[in-house]
């Protein structure tokens, strides 16, 4: 599957620190990839709707993470899944009147849209359960092999009993973990199941409804042994960080880690991810934000009315991944103020005739910094430091306004084709 354009990175002096992230598994913060190689798995999108605020702050987070490894000096191997094929992408095709793939063709179409105008790079891989199929059929025999399946009425189920460091990843008791299975798309009150918790692998075929060839009979995927399987393929038995947002820690990120553990043995460790990170859910009105309530702010209506793309970034990424935020009605009217703070404190402490990329941005030369520029160093020294601490885009933008107030009264001189680059680089903001 086709991801999207790549944005530019400009060339920064140095490199950063070792980023650290919030791994909720330990509950601790840990360094995100120990090796020169960096490997992220993050959690796609189900295509049946457009890019809300939420999915974009998390894809964002994943954003940052990914810009700090490569400012770090890391190379980066990034995959993201597309849940092309699942209950809530059929039922919204049925309601319309639509072929189900016209439906997601068109949705993925428009994520593309959507995170090419955020400046969000792109993941290597960007790979559909459909065109999977092969890769979670294979996973699928490894965990028969192992004895960890069984079938319910043409269906076929993982045992958790097989995994013995179930809830390893989400440290939830029983009680918590059905009532989220219940919530999530699991059917904990299905009779003849032998745990409540145990999860589809196998959709035997329904009438109406897609299926495809298995030895496990006519149907589809799960969606927990999907990503196991994608990640695992392309990354690797173990692979450094597992992403999504907070709400997939149960069931999702605990079963796919489950599956792989059964399914693959480890080179020295357990398999599937070494860390687990998880954004924050987004209000709207004092409410999660979803497509239940209806109450979703799409990036492309933001997009649409002529927004700034740079000010949604920024109006995003001014609040931390982790906790829970609110966006409201004066989230992009602060962060286009803070924009063009930005922008004049840029143009301010750039000297004249200083040379400018492609683009019309300001270039960098990637041989060192210009003479000067001292405060732009200091700068890119702090930027660096908030960033590499969890992932901390408010507290790399108090750096920068910090520096606006500074440059705009002309005490920065020279400083600001080097803080123009850092920006860009390490928070994708283009000025």
């Amino acid at each position: 599957m086709m991801s999207w354009p790549a944005a530019d990175l400009p060339d920064l002096p140095g490199t950063g620190p070792e980023p650290l992230i919030w791994d909720t598994a330990t509950g601790s913060l840990a360094v995100a990839a120990p090796g020169p190689t960096a490997t992220l798995y993050a959690c796609g999108i189900t295509p049946y709707d457009a890019t809300h605020v939420g999915h974009a702050a998390t894809y964002l987070a994943w954003d940052l993470l990914v810009r700090s490894w490569r400012d770090a000096g890391k190379r980066v191997r990034y995959v993201q899944n597309v849940t092309d094929v699942d209950d809530p992408l059929l039922e919204r095709a049925a309601r319309d009147g639509e072929d189900w793939r016209d439906l997601a063709d068109r949705e993925i179409a428009d994520f593309r849209a959507d995170m090419a105008a955020l400046r969000i790079l792109p993941p290597a891989h960007y790979i559909g359960a459909v065109e999977a199929l092969p890769l979670i059929e294979t996973f699928n025999q490894r965990l028969s092999e192992r004895g960890s399946l069984y079938e319910l009425d043409g269906d076929t189920y993982f045992s958790r009993a097989a995994d013995p460091a179930f809830g390893s990843v989400s440290g939830l008791d029983s009680e918590t973990m059905v009532r989220l299975c219940a919530e999530n798309g699991g059917d904990p009150a299905r009779p003849g199941k032998k745990d409540p918790v145990d999860p589809l692998v196998w959709l035997g075929q329904r009438p109406g409804e897609p299926s495809w060839p298995s030895a496990l009979g006519e149907g589809r995927p799960g969606w927990h042994v999907e990503c196991a399987a994608i990640a695992t393929h392309y990354l690797g038995r173990t692979f450094d960080v597992q992403a999504g947002g907070r709400d997939l820690i149960f069931p999702h990120h605990e079963m796919s880690a489950a599956h792989a553990r059964v399914a693959l043995d480890g080179d020295g460790e357990p398999p599937f991810a070494r860390r687990y990170a998880h954004s924050a859910m987004v209000r709207f009105d004092g409410e999660k934000m979803s497509k239940s309530r209806g109450n979703l702010v799409f990036v492309s209506a933001l997009l649409a009315a002529g927004n700034d793309p740079m000010a949604i970034r920024l109006a995003i990424i001014s609040h931390h991944y982790r906790p829970d935020w609110d966006w409201t009605a004066d989230s992009l009217e602060s962060a286009s103020s803070r924009l063009t703070a930005w922008r004049t404190a840029v143009a301010a402490a750039t000297p004249a005739g200083w040379p400018a990329a492609a683009d019309g941005r300001a270039g960098y030369p990637a041989d060192g910094p210009a003479a000067g520029d001292g405060a732009g160093q200091r700068v890119l020294a702090r930027m660096r430091e908030r960033l590499a601490d969890d992932l901390d885009a408010p507290g790399a933008i108090e750096v920068i306004d910090e520096w606006a107030r500074v440059a705009a009264a002309g005490q920065a001189e020279g400083s600001g084709p080097l803080v123009r680059a850092a920006v860009d680089a390490l928070l994708g903001i283009a000025l």
